[in-house]
């Protein structure tokens, strides 16, 4: 049996056992119909997805097709206890909280659950809402579990790094903002390019921002930081060879379900990793290392890489098939030196924000200071000017070769538009030893705007 009701449906007088249990997925197996029943009556209205078993071998069927949060679990049945056949099913691949309902209460029993791996067990005869307190605190559980380990990725990692904002107002940013409102809404794989530090994890966590996933984890990961041996148990997750829940890892494709996984560098994951990727893209389910059962997965994928994809494809490090599949659409993100009108705003926004996070004085960002960042080739982009910028703002001032000595530690700062787009053209004209006809073509307009820009400057 399989009902999906609106949670609007279901009285405010009866949301105290969490608004998450709408979105709960629980399959209840009992050889007995009436407390079948019972249960499916009890957690129809409240919950997104219920289904039934009169025996472990259709509960077996459930599972092999489809992924439940809770299973309902009744230990006396015909033939196999539901303990006996939980034991057999953390072997192969168990991935919801079991909650066992018994009648017998004695000491023995509630050990064997434990060790069965059993998240919670009630007691028969039972009231409704005693049921539906087990089956709140399972999933707050599982949220609170789910939440820990994405968090203790994220801080272990550099993933801090990526997050910002898309700023700026160049050619080349606001293309890479209009082409990722396009594609928003569609599920189709990523691949972020360009140099190290142009900001490709911040395209993509903007990306998933404006998605319908937008609520949903964005989980990051640095393929590059994690070693060849243990990147698959990490990507896909593992269970022992004994099947004890103590010896069972869910991985990070698991905990970003219903969300978006960014694989950055994805050029250093080793071939047997890529080809079991490239298997849970096409089919969207996967199957942990030890286990013989595969879970559906409902993902999005991100990638992103500064190296050359196809001369990896031919020199064989990396997977022809992956790199067609992951090649869907191609956002190449733009060097700061082809953005060099976004970097007012870019410095601007460092200065105010690594000031406060730091608590020391911000520095003026004058004319003379810009014109010198504007005049700089950046090889290490947006993250070389960060880094700058937080250096300065430790000692105290710019170095030498930024510092403005005409206005010192001035007030003075560029705020006007007009300001920057003039230090921006002034200093594209540098780069071109005076070139009008280049510095046009550079900046993407005619000629003739430049004439007339540098008469008004008498430039």
């Amino acid at each position: 049996m399989n009902t999906q009701r609106p949670p609007a449906k279901v009285p405010d007088k009866e949301n105290e056992f969490g608004a998450d249990l709408a979105l709960a997925s629980i399959l209840v197996v009992d050889d007995e119909p009436g407390m079948r029943n019972f249960l499916v009556k009890i957690l129809e209205p409240r919950c997104k997805r219920v289904e039934q078993a009169a025996n472990v071998e259709q509960a077996s069927r459930h599972l092999d097709n489809a992924h439940f949060d809770i299973v309902i679990l009744d230990n006396v049945m015909p033939g196999k206890s539901g303990l006996e056949w939980l034991r057999e099913q953390r072997q192969v691949g168990f991935y919801a909280d079991a909650i066992l309902v018994t009648a017998f209460a004695d000491l023995e029993t509630a050990i064997e659950a434990l060790r069965a791996g059993a998240a919670d067990f009630v007691l028969k005869p039972f009231r409704s809402n005693q049921i539906l307190n087990a089956v709140a605190r399972s999933i707050d559980r599982q949220h609170l579990q789910r939440e820990n380990y994405l968090l203790r990725h994220e801080l272990s990692s550099e993933a801090m790094e990526g997050r910002g904002r898309l700023l700026g107002s160049s050619q080349g940013i606001t293309q890479v903002r209009e082409t990722l409102a396009r594609v928003a809404a569609q599920p189709i794989p990523i691949l972020f390019t360009g140099d190290s530090g142009t900001g490709k994890e911040i395209a993509a966590r903007a990306l998933h921002a404006m998605s319908d996933r937008a609520d949903k984890p964005f989980v990051p990961v640095n393929c590059a930081a994690h070693a060849p041996d243990i990147i698959a148990n990490e990507l896909f997750g593992y269970i022992s060879a004994d099947g004890r829940n103590a010896g069972r890892q869910d991985g990070l494709l698991f905990n970003a379900r219903g969300g978006t996984l960014f694989l950055d560098e994805v050029v250093e994951l080793p071939l047997a990793v890529q080809a079991s990727l490239l298997r849970v893209i096409e089919e969207l389910r996967i199957r942990p290392i030890g286990s013989t059962r595969e879970v559906p997965l409902n993902l999005r994928f991100i990638f992103a890489t500064n190296a050359d994809l196809e001369a990896a494809v031919e020199a064989g490090r990396f997977r022809k098939d992956l790199y067609h599949r992951i090649n869907v659409l191609n956002i190449r993100m733009p060097t700061l030196v082809e953005r060099k009108g976004d970097i007012a705003e870019l410095a601007s926004m460092f200065l105010h924000k690594i000031s406060g996070e730091l608590g020391v004085p911000n520095l003026p960002l004058t004319e003379g200071v810009l014109l010198k960042l504007c005049c700089y080739d950046w090889p290490g982009n947006v993250r070389e000017l960060r880094n700058l910028i937080e250096r300065s703002l430790i000692l105290g001032e710019f170095p030498p070769e930024f510092c403005d000595p005409e206005h010192g530690d001035s007030p003075a700062a560029v705020d006007s538009l007009q300001a920057v787009e003039r230090l921006h053209i002034l200093s594209v004209l540098d780069a071109c030893d005076g070139n009008r006809a280049e510095a046009a073509r550079r900046l993407g307009v005619s000629r003739k705007t430049i004439d007339r820009k540098c008469a008004m400057w008498d430039a």
